[in-house]
């Protein structure tokens, strides 16, 4: 390990659907222990379990730069968590040389309710630095930042591109020796996605490891001499960038959908499977990241084992990081009798326009056939949705954080005081 500075062996890890994960009060726990003994007896029965990482073994060096591509729901996401030590593993052991700061979410390891100034450090103690060290660094990183005038103000306040400006600043400026981004940079702009590629070609160049997950593949070409490839929470690939980016786009040519076809976590009869979830733009072209307003289309394609189907019926749930509800589509609601529906075919569901603040979401499905539940997957796909016009006046709402991720076309006015009753 000497010579490393990240060693993974064996990592697994298991989810079990439905279950909801966080933090619990005290009464909380008691009432949760209370309750398992008394379930102890239909503990025999086996909950629906998602292994998100099945066996990923690596090593990286110092200073390299290793970039981690893969599909939707392949396990990126639940690796930089475990190697950021957000989550543990359910099997396997990972050995970290240093400091490790990561950039997963918007507003990752800051406090909405605290300043830019003291996110800034507590985030720079929280990595084991000196004030004075963080001080000597504040300038730098609000210029880079350029969240400069707002550094005072409460980060539940930022928009969402701000917090990302903030978060990536603080991460690369506060020299930890390994930084670990996902995907969020996909919410800020594209010069601001430039300099932070610039910058972590700087952090490398200082001999410290970055970790990099993106589905802009020009991107990780660009900066990463070599990658890994996650397919179904295993290793596909481990090598070359190129070759990496290759494979995985040729794999997903060829087989668009299999993983969804192939998965076993799913819930319901089976008498009617959905064989392909697709997230696609007006034009019917998938996308895997889209702007906030923008026109997208909601694709099920279904396989019944016998002939037409008198009702079929769908939901679309998209959901945050934490699996809580935000958006449904539902076919019954929006689009009642669509009537007789053939063995095979599709449903797909038209949004003129994603109400939705940047960040990253989930989308789950459930599938009827008349009243019976024949389909039902989590976490089916993803979305990263950027900055963009809902409104038409050029801006969106600060921290989701504080004024939550959905948006809702509305006007004001100022309008006089209505006269006082005069009673006579």
């Amino acid at each position: 390990m000497s010579e490393l500075a990240i060693r993974a062996e064996g990592l697994r890890k298991r989810y079990r659907l439905g279950q909801r994960a966080g933090y619990q009060t005290l009464r909380d726990a008691l009432a949760s222990g209370a309750a398992s003994m008394l379930r102890r007896e239909r503990s025999a029965q086996v909950r629906d379990e998602l292994w998100a990482l099945d066996g990923v073994s690596f090593d990286v060096a110092p200073g390299q730069i290793l970039g981690i591509v893969g599909r939707n729901g392949a396990g990126k996401s639940t690796l930089l968590k475990i190697l950021s030590r957000i989550t543990d593993p359910t099997e396997g052991t990972v050995e970290l040389r240093g400091r490790v700061a990561a950039l997963l979410e918007v507003g990752t390891g800051f406090h909405p309710e605290l300043t830019g100034r003291e996110n800034l450090y507590l985030n720079g103690a929280i990595l084991g630095m000196r004030r004075s060290e963080i001080t000597r660094k504040l300038d730098d990183i609000l210029e880079f930042s350029g969240v400069a005038r707002f550094v005072d103000t409460p980060l539940k306040f930022y928009s969402s591109g701000m917090a990302v400006r903030l978060g990536f600043a603080v991460a690369a400026h506060l020299e930890p020796e390994i930084l670990v981004v996902d995907e969020v940079l996909a919410v800020g702009d594209v010069a601001f996605q430039e300099r932070c590629l610039g910058k972590m070609r700087e952090v490398a160049g200082g001999g410290r490891t970055v970790l990099f997950v993106s589905h802009k593949l020009p991107s990780v070409s660009a900066l990463c001499p070599e990658s890994i490839w996650l397919d179904h929470g295993r290793i596909a690939f481990s090598g070359r960038t190129a070759e990496a980016i290759d494979r995985y786009v040729r794999a997903m040519r060829s087989g668009e959908d299999s993983s969804l076809a192939d998965r076993l976590d799913r819930v319901g009869s089976g008498r009617v499977r959905v064989t392909s979830f697709r997230i696609e733009d007006r034009a019917g072209q998938p996308v895997e990241d889209i702007r906030a307003g923008a026109a997208l289309r909601l694709v099920l394609e279904y396989a019944s084992d016998g002939g037409d189907l008198d009702e079929l019926k769908a939901n679309i749930v998209v959901s945050d990081s934490g699996d809580r509800g935000l958006l449904s589509f539902v076919s019954e609601v929006a689009s009642p009798g669509l009537g007789r529906a053939p063995a095979r075919g599709r449903l797909v569901c038209d949004v003129p326009e994603l109400p939705l603040a940047p960040g990253h979401y989930d989308f789950r499905f459930s599938l009827f056939a008349g009243r019976e539940l024949v389909d039902k997957v989590y976490r089916a796909g993803s979305l990263v949705v950027g900055e963009g016009d809902f409104f038409g006046t050029d801006r969106l709402p600060p921290s989701t954080d504080y004024f939550g991720p959905v948006l809702v076309h509305h006007s004001w006015a100022i309008e006089p005081a209505a006269e006082p009753a005069v009673l006579s």
